[in-house]
């Protein structure tokens, strides 16, 4: 009687040998390596993959992610396949880490993501720690978010909120001024209003917020901000990288990229033509314009066509989708918390009246910061 392994038993055998010879590896090194004032590490981590096991199921993120800082405090650590992770759940830690040890945590580690979608890590949230980090960082605090550039361009968040105002009211008159209330549907709205005001500041656009375009534009940045969040096969197990192209997310990345540079190298043709046939005034500069004109007038700068276009999209994917997301989660929680809401209108009746809006006040800069 003859005994034969099949071919697909003894590759099994294999694959389980070699997963455990290298969780071993990693092991002795791991706790030859351990400092004694290293943060803690959640129970029940796994060979190879380590915590990912945790993070997944029906538990939202941040969900999983405050349970573990209850048990373990405001810093721990987590081994995500090859990485370990420092999870911060403490705002004076997070000031300390970003403020005076900045330099430190300046860099991001290369992704999937960022070389696809993000220019190559060219972006100015994925760039390593550098000369060039540093000198496109201090062009956008100086030209985009400091307090003299935001005050010449107060007009446009005034003009975008009138209009987003404007809508809402002319929804409510048409449906009879309140003997039958319209439902919004608010995320849309808050972000054509985001898109509006970010779009006109950094690329100029106008009337942004409906149109093909638009809606192109907005989905695109909506799947950057899902594929970029998404734990991918690559980041962690580079050895197994060809499993995210039989997933698809390989796919869905390069058809975002090619999207979104397909808008953004429009906008910027617009705006050369543009610069060609006249002069652009000051308060009509965007931050594209101020990126072209240091370009032209400053080949030391090392800017290129696709730093720009990195860069301006940075600046739009950083603005529009934290304010929409801020915005619809405030007014969730409001209508969620009748008795704060009601705390909210006296304030603002007893401070603001009717016959005025709020207005933004831009306070004195300190130690480089901007105070809104």
């Amino acid at each position: 009687m003859e005994f034969s392994l099949q071919p697909q038993v003894i590759l099994l055998c294999g694959l389980i040998f070699f997963i455990t010879f290298v969780w071993r590896i990693l092991s002795i090194h791991a706790r030859s390596n351990k400092s004694e004032y290293a943060p803690p590490e959640p129970a029940g981590a796994w060979p190879i993959i380590g915590h990912l096991h945790l993070l997944g199921g029906s538990k939202l993120l941040h969900h999983s992610l405050g349970d573990m800082a209850d048990k373990l405090g405001p810093v721990f650590l987590l081994r995500l396949g090859i990485h370990k992770t420092l999870v911060v759940s403490s705002w004076e830690i997070a000031r300390e880490c970003f403020t005076v040890q900045d330099k430190v945590f300046a860099s991001r580690p290369k992704s999937l993501a960022a070389e696809i979608m993000g220019y190559n890590h060219t972006m100015l949230g994925f760039l390593p720690y550098g000369r060039n980090l540093r000198d496109l960082r201090k062009l956008v605090m100086v030209e985009m978010l400091c307090n003299s550039r935001l005050e010449k361009l107060k007009h446009v968040q005034e003009s975008e909120i009138n209009f987003f105002i404007k809508g809402l009211y002319e929804l409510w008159i048409s449906k009879g001024e309140g003997n039958n209330m319209p439902v919004v549907e608010l995320k849309e709205r808050f972000g054509d209003l985001t898109v509006n005001i970010v779009g006109r500041m950094v690329v100029g656009k106008h009337s942004f917020g409906t149109g093909e375009e638009s809606r192109r534009f907005q989905k695109a940045l909506g799947d950057f901000m899902h594929l970029v969040g998404l734990i991918m096969v690559t980041d962690e197990f580079p050895l197994f990288g060809w499993i995210d192209s039989l997933t698809g997310y390989k796919g869905k990345m390069k058809k975002t990229a090619k999207d979104l540079d397909e808008i953004l190298e429009f906008w910027m043709k617009e705006h050369r033509q543009k610069r060609k046939l006249s002069s652009i005034d000051e308060v009509e500069q965007d931050f594209m314009h101020v990126m072209l004109n240091v370009m032209d007038s400053d080949p030391s700068a090392q800017i290129s066509d696709t730093s720009i276009k990195s860069t301006c999209l940075n600046l739009l994917l950083g603005g529009i989708d934290t304010v929409m997301i801020t915005l619809t989660w405030a007014v969730s929680l409001l209508l969620n918390n009748r008795h704060v809401l009601r705390k909210v209108q006296d304030e603002l009746e007893k401070h603001v009246g009717r016959d005025r809006q709020v207005q933004q006040l831009l306070l004195p800069m300190k130690q480089g910061k901007i105070a809104l």
